[in-house]
């Protein structure tokens, strides 16, 4: 029997037929080429006959799911909820739990879980909305409900290419320029650009999918190439070559050039009243680096280097704990650090700030000395630092290596024991501490993921909601002294 016959052999038998059930049959026998065998057609009505509640039997149906925070539900959202739903005939959508979001690493997230799925439920467009709550899940969800296509936004293109062993995987392209929207005009979502000089992004673009309230929406060059490519690579909104009009439509300056051409492009964006993210440092001049600061005074922003240690959690336990007097009073820190392995290796300048500002915040700045002892190779290359602070208790050595290896670890020793922060000290996840007397080392372990960034990040976004015009996990006046120390090392060595 055809499908057409069998449609009217349905009617026959029923007696009943209406517009949304010749919608239905249409459609099954307009698809029967992905899949419609048309043995029999049971729909199933309400007692009144107006709707469809169930579908033909032997249609093989298109199940798609997608997932997503939702939070602060824009533009953006809906489209990739509907588009998503135009690529199959029923519609799953996931939306995350507060925990799932904690444990992933997901920051600031503003809207409850419940706000969350009603937003997905207003679009009219999710044939079932369901939690995610577990890293996993998409796995067992795509088996459960036996999908055909997961759809995920194109900025996580990649990520999810395993499941291609389960079902189709498509990754759409995200709407551009949400800022535009109202959300933007009621201070709940903030746009950054990035101000570079090379397409590498520092894992800046994806650590800020991370908090909520941030969008990475512009890219800045003096170079055009650099400025398209990078736009390119990272989906951004939009590239441009000329400062003025890069900052005529952004919130927030991420600067990661040169360091030579970071003053000049921070003084201009603080003049604008952005607020600033530099790399570190952001100049090589402890006075330079006050007036910038009193700029951002001036103008009611915040200029923050980019030195992720300080927002970690872990990291700010175990200075308040050293502190606290956990191994009691303190007698030596001992930081060493690799070049090559501090971020895929950096120029020594961004590599040894980090060190001195971990020491600073475990000793604080009266630093009564600063001796570096740097050793070359035969061809007068610099290979090692010994840098030493000496305080009027204590002593700090920083050891920087650049084509030898050295043991990434950071060591405080003290009257009553030591702590020890193994490994990549400056993305400190885990410490732990050996204290006198005591059979058993003492271990702490906090979450971290990603590179750091999406912490700092969260921080910016609490001091804007604040109205602060300083970080005070990092003061302006040690920043300053990490600075003035800097510059002793660099004269010495």
């Amino acid at each position: 029997m055809s499908a057409f016959g069998a449609f009217i052999f349905f009617i026959k038998i029923n007696g009943v037929c209406n517009i949304r059930m010749t919608y239905c049959f249409i459609y099954a026998i307009i698809k029967k080429d992905v899949g419609f065998k048309f043995s029999m057609v049971c729909l199933r009505m309400d007692s009144a006959g107006r709707g469809i509640t169930g579908r033909a039997r032997g249609y093989i149906m298109k199940k798609v799911i997608t997932y997503g925070t939702f939070d602060l539900f824009h533009k953006g959202h809906y489209n990739i909820i509907k588009r998503a739903k135009a690529l199959g005939d029923y519609l799953i959508v996931g939306v995350t739990s507060e925990s799932f979001d904690i444990e992933r690493g997901k920051l600031n997230v503003r809207d409850s879980l419940i706000k969350r799925i009603e937003n997905v439920r207003r679009t009219g467009l999710a044939d079932e909305i369901i939690i995610e709550e577990y890293q996993g899940q998409k796995v067992s969800d795509i088996i459960k409900y036996d999908i055909d296509v997961l759809v995920v936004g194109s900025d996580w293109r990649g990520k999810f290419d395993y499941l291609k062993n389960y079902c189709d995987v498509v990754y759409l392209e995200r709407t551009k320029n949400i800022s535009s929207t109202k959300l933007r005009s009621e201070g709940i979502i903030f746009n950054m650009g990035i101000v570079t000089d090379d397409i590498q992004d520092n894992g800046f673009v994806q650590e800020s999918k991370y908090v909520s309230g941030v969008h990475v929406e512009r890219v800045f060059s003096e170079t055009e190439e650099v400025a398209r490519d990078f736009c390119d690579k990272y989906e951004l909104d939009s590239w441009w070559n000329d400062y003025e009009e890069f900052l005529s439509d952004v919130d927030i300056v991420y600067i990661k050039c040169r360091q030579k051409d970071r003053e000049e492009y921070i003084r201009k964006a603080i003049e604008k009243g952005k607020y600033v993210i530099s790399d570190s440092p952001a100049v090589l001049s402890p006075d330079k680096l006050r007036t910038l600061f009193q700029m951002a005074r001036d103008n009611h922003v915040v200029l923050i280097e980019r030195l992720t240690l300080v927002y970690l959690r872990a990291f700010n336990q175990l200075v308040w704990l050293v502190h606290s007097n956990l191994v009691g009073d303190l007698v030596s820190v001992k930081c060493a650090i690799s070049q090559d392995d501090f971020e895929g290796g950096k120029p020594f300048n961004e590599t040894v700030i980090h060190a001195i500002c971990a020491v600073v915040k475990l000793l604080g700045k009266d630093c009564l000395e600063v001796n570096t002892n740097a050793v070359t190779d035969r061809n007068g290359d610099f290979v090692y630092d010994m840098i030493t602070m000496k305080y009027k208790t204590a002593l700090a050595t920083i050891e920087i290596g650049t084509t030898v290896d050295v043991e990434d670890e950071l060591v405080i020793i003290g009257s009553n024991g030591r702590v020890t922060v193994p490994n990549d000290w400056w993305n400190t996840g885990y410490f732990e501490a050996n204290i006198a007397g005591k059979e058993f080392l003492k271990r702490y372990s906090f979450n971290f993921e990603g590179n750091g960034f999406r912490y700092l990040l969260q921080e910016l976004m609490i001091m804007i909601r604040d109205k602060r015009t300083e970080c005070t996990r990092l003061f302006y006046d040690e920043s300053v002294k990490l600075m003035e120390i800097l510059e002793t090392i660099n004269q010495k060595g």
